[in-house]
């Protein structure tokens, strides 16, 4: 049986928040990333399509960064959301984060037709502004490690509100 988030702050994203080509759900030609907790970390899982190809048997290392980028946005709502005392599924609309800052180290190549699974722990740094560090492991290889410092959505993001 496959692995796979069950309660993603994704999930609970307004539509207006909902296009991200990474972890979208309306974004119909998108990765579909899912965050969610594992215990104190964040958690996503993805599975990289057989067109996610660098080189013959490996993983493009756009869609690895595209990984932590969306698993960095995703964790700091994950973890401001349980800040103000909501988790996935509760019914409370989660903040929504953008991406300040991306920083990512490949360790090893990244095997294709192999499950990753990317591993984070959330830091506020201010009100408004998380850090995050993920680890992408393909099976219990580490493959790469980055970070990324998340943003509050600004207001202004939203071009079609009515």
């Amino acid at each position: 049986m496959e692995e796979k988030v069950q309660k993603a702050i994704q999930d609970d994203y307004p539509d207006d928040f909902a296009w991200c080509y990474g972890c979208g759900g309306l974004n119909k030609n998108g990765h579909h990333f899912r965050t969610g907790w594992l215990e104190d970390r964040t958690v996503t899982i993805y599975t990289p399509l057989q067109d996610h190809t660098a080189i013959p048997g490996f993983v493009y290392g756009g869609v690895i960064a595209s990984l932590i980028d969306c698993h960095g946005t995703g964790s700091a709502a994950l973890a401001l959301h349980r800040k103000n005392g909501h988790e996935p599924g509760d019914g409370a609309e989660p903040p929504r984060f953008v991406t300040a800052s991306l920083n990512v180290d490949f360790i090893k190549p990244t095997p294709q037709g192999v499950t990753l699974k990317a591993i984070g722990t959330a830091e506020e740094i201010h009100p408004k502004k998380w850090k995050v560090h993920t680890e992408v492991f393909a099976d219990e290889t580490l493959c790469a490690r980055g970070e990324v410092v998340a943003v509050v959505i600004p207001s202004t993001f939203i071009t079609n509100k009515k």
